[in-house]
C-alpha cells in the first residue's frame, strides 16, 4: 500500500508548482496552468479512487453488497475532488411534479431504473460521483475495460460494457442488464448522447435509442437527470478551470409500464424535450442563460417559483 501512497504523492509536485506560479503569471498563461494543475490532480485522484473500488467491490462481493461498489466510489470521488479541486455538483431542490411522482431526491430514489444524463465533459464523471443512488451501475464503452486501475474497477464492480461496433454482443449486454435490473433491482446510468458535446451553452446533441429500449425491455422507469452547463467552471476547448458548485436536477420518473419497441421514439422524445428545457432554466437560474429563451413551467406545481435560486 506504500507504493501507491507514493505514487499518488509524486503528482502533488506539479501540481503545487502550477498553482503557485499561476499566481504570478500572466492572465493566459496563469488560465493555462490553472487547467494543467486541476487536469493533474482529477486524473490522480480517479486513480486514487478507482484503485480504492477495486479493493472495495471485491470486498463487498465477498459480504453480499456488490451492487454498492460504484456508489461507495463514486462518494469517494466526490469528496477527493471537492477538497483537491474545489468543484462540486449538488443537487438542486425540484418543484417538478408529473402524475403524482416528483422529482429531485424522490425520483433517485426510484429503483430498479434507467437513469440518464447530459454528457458535455470528462468531468461528468464528478457529477455521477456527486448524484450516483445506491445499487446503481454506469453503461461504458467495451474498451475501457483494459485500462489499468479504472477497468479493473470497472469490471468489478457490476459495469455494463458496450461494444457499439458489434451490435450482437450489444444486444446481449443489454439484454444480460435487464435480467439484473429485476433480479437484483440494480439501477443503470447511461449518458443517451452516446459522447461529449464540450457544450459552451445549453444544447444537447441527438439522444441515442439504447436507453430506452432497455427501459422498455425490463419494464422499469427513466429517471432524467440534467446537469447545468458548466462552461464557466470548465471549458475543454479554451483550458479554462475555476472551482465552482453546479446545480443538478433530477426530473420525475418516467414510467415505461406496457410500452413496446413501437414506443421507443416517443420516449425517447419526450425525455429529451424535458431535459432541454431543464437544461435552459437551470443555466438561468445559475447566471449563464447564453440568450437562450427561457421556457414556460412545465410539471411545475408551483409557476411563480419557476426561476426560483437553488440553493
Amino acid at each position: 500500500m506504500a507504493w501507491l501512497l507514493w505514487t499518488m504523492a509524486i503528482p502533488l509536485i506539479p501540481v503545487l508548482f502550477l498553482r503557485l506560479i499561476a499566481l504570478v503569471l500572466p492572465r493566459k498563461p496563469a488560465q493555462l496552468a490553472t487547467f494543467a494543475a486541476f487536469f493533474i490532480t482529477s486524473m490522480s485522484m480517479m486513480i486514487l479512487c478507482a484503485s480504492y473500488g477495486v479493493v472495495a467491490s471485491i470486498l463487498l462481493r465477498i459480504v453480499g453488497y456488490g451492487g454498492l461498489s460504484q456508489w461507495t466510489v463514486a462518494r469517494a470521488f466526490k469528496w477527493t475532488m471537492w477538497l483537491t479541486t474545489g468543484v462540486t455538483f449538488r443537487v438542486a431542490e425540484s418543484s417538478r411534479e408529473e402524475g403524482g411522482r416528483r422529482g429531485g431526491e424522490d425520483a433517485l430514489s426510484t429503483r430498479p431504473a434507467v437513469l440518464v444524463g447530459n454528457h458535455q465533459t470528462e468531468m461528468d464523471v464528478l457529477m455521477l460521483g456527486c448524484t450516483f443512488p445506491q445499487y446503481t451501475s454506469v453503461t461504458a464503452k467495451s474498451s475501457l475495460k483494459y485500462v489499468p486501475f479504472l477497468g479493473w474497477f470497472m469490471a468489478l464492480s457490476k459495469t455494463v460494457f458496450i461494444d457499439r461496433a458489434n451490435r450482437t454482443t450489444a444486444r446481449a449486454a443489454f439484454d444480460s442488464a435487464a435480467a439484473t435490473m429485476h433480479s437484483q433491482r440494480q439501477n443503470v446510468f447511461i449518458f443517451p448522447e452516446g459522447t461529449r458535446s464540450y457544450a459552451d451553452k445549453p444544447e444537447l446533441l441527438p439522444f441515442k435509442k439504447g436507453a430506452f429500449h432497455l427501459a422498455i425491455q425490463a419494464q422499469v422507469p427513466i429517471v432524467p437527470i440534467v446537469s447545468a452547463n458548466y462552461s464557466h467552471v470548465l471549458n475543454v476547448k479554451e483550458k479554462k478551470f475555476t472551482p465552482g458548485v453546479i446545480d443538478v436536477s433530477v426530473l420525475p420518473a418516467i414510467p415505461t409500464k406496457g410500452m413496446t419497441v413501437a414506443d421507443v421514439d416517443a420516449l425517447l422524445k419526450k425525455t429529451r424535450d424535458g431535459m432541454l428545457e431543464e437544461l435552459v432554466r437551470l443555466s438561468h437560474v445559475s447566471g449563464n442563460g447564453h440568450a437562450e429563451p427561457l421556457p414556460r413551467a412545465s410539471g411545475v406545481s408551483d409557476e411563480s417559483g419557476e426561476l426560483r435560486k437553488r440553493n
